[in-house]
């Protein structure tokens, strides 16, 4: 397929991610590398997070309907961030060449028995052209999961392009609500799969005991203890082992899993709730640490972005269980841990726009390189 290289090189990404906490959305100029103009934030309303979590559970009345209207709903914050983004740049609507808009993941099986699967991603593509009046750019995942592959991670080309060294094996860790990690390899080589719960689980058991939206900092984990017994029977799940590609999400790590093991062990089942959260927390920086050491490379250096960059409980323990690693976030290399993701899919925008691929069959296991997403122009 040929694509007219678009006029202008300046482009929206927005991402809302796993943690289901709202939208990030970023304004890049790629005309000398990444550069990020602007960044706009807008945390979805209590009634919307719900209802996006609750569509993330198989079941429930009338629910094609419900999810159409939290797509629009979805849609209008979109709307509302690069509203956001332009009117603090200065830039006009003519100016940006698309919109990167990923949609919210409420199905992510790219697998299933039969050798088929799907990944569903919430979004109202053409309302959010019409709002805004620019080309939008969307189902970004669904065409490497056509083609065989996990359809995720899909940040890791984006990572190799922003944090690549030559060299030297650099690895990112994006923890947001699932945690992946990318392998840059010195010889340019590039790895990139889903770790596990990063943030979904911590921020749930928070919200139900707290009534706060995330563990801030981390302190209320730091508080509790590690069950040891609970940690273990986590870590034997069978994902973790599997060997990439693979990719995850909240079809596995939903608090129904959690419940489960918690059930299983009566010293969980009765332990307080600073202990259980002291638990997921350790969980993330154990899954972490081991895909690091098992798939690293030698790298010695890791650069961490997304939510879970601003829990200093779970950097610091992440760092203890990697002696010999410089652990921190990407900031130290000029791109803020909140931008990181919404930048990506403003690339892979790029990237359609241009009729390029998006996607690494090395990472996601498809068949070949793709072209990623469909074009709802202004």
């Amino acid at each position: 397929m040929t694509v007219a290289t678009p006029a202008s090189d300046l482009f929206i990404g927005l991402m809302s991610g796993t943690s289901l906490d709202g939208v990030d959305g970023v304004l890049v100029d790629f005309r000398h590398g990444t550069r990020v103009l602007q960044h706009a934030s807008c945390g979805f309303t209590p009634g919307l997070r719900a209802e996006l979590l609750a569509l993330n559970t198989p079941g429930g009345q009338d629910e094609l309907h419900r999810a159409a209207l939290a797509a629009n709903a979805l849609v209008a914050h979109y709307a509302q961030v690069v509203q956001q983004l332009l009117q603090r740049s200065g830039v006009a609507t003519d100016q940006v060449a698309a919109i990167g808009a990923h949609g919210q993941t409420v199905r992510h099986r790219p697998q299933l028995f039969d050798g088929t699967g799907y990944t569903l991603q919430l979004n109202a593509p053409a309302l959010l052209a019409e709002r805004s009046g620019i080309t939008v750019v969307a189902d970004l995942r669904s065409r490497d999961v056509a083609a065989g592959g996990q359809g995720a991670p899909l940040v890791p080309a984006f990572h190799q392009g922003v944090f690549g060294q030559a060299g030297r094996t650099t690895l990112v860790l994006n923890i947001g609500g699932i945690a992946n990690l990318s392998v840059l390899g010195a010889d340019g080589a590039v790895q990139g799969f889903d770790c596990g719960p990063g943030n979904a689980l911590m921020d749930g058991w928070c919200l139900h005991h707290t009534g706060q939206p995330y563990d801030d900092g981390g302190r209320w984990a730091a508080s509790g203890r590690v069950l040891q017994p609970l940690l273990q029977r986590l870590l034997a799940e069978p994902f973790f082992a599997q060997q990439p590609p693979k990719s995850t999400g909240r079809d596995l790590f939903h608090t129904d899993w959690l419940t489960a093991h918690l059930a299983a062990i009566p010293e969980a089942a009765a332990a307080a709730a600073a202990d259980v959260q002291a638990t997921l927390t350790e969980l993330t920086a154990a899954s972490c640490a081991d895909a690091v050491r098992r798939w690293g490379r030698g790298g010695s250096a890791l650069l961490v972005c997304g939510g879970g960059a601003l829990n200093a409980h779970l950097m610091q323990r992440i760092a203890s269980l990697l002696p010999g690693v410089q652990v921190g976030s990407t900031a130290a290399r000029g791109l803020p841990p909140l931008e990181v993701e919404a930048a990506a899919f403003a690339w892979l925008a790029r990237q359609c726009l241009r009729g390029l691929p998006g996607n690494l069959p090395a990472v996601t296991g498809a068949r070949g390189p793709r072209v990623l997403g469909a074009i709802y122009p202004a």
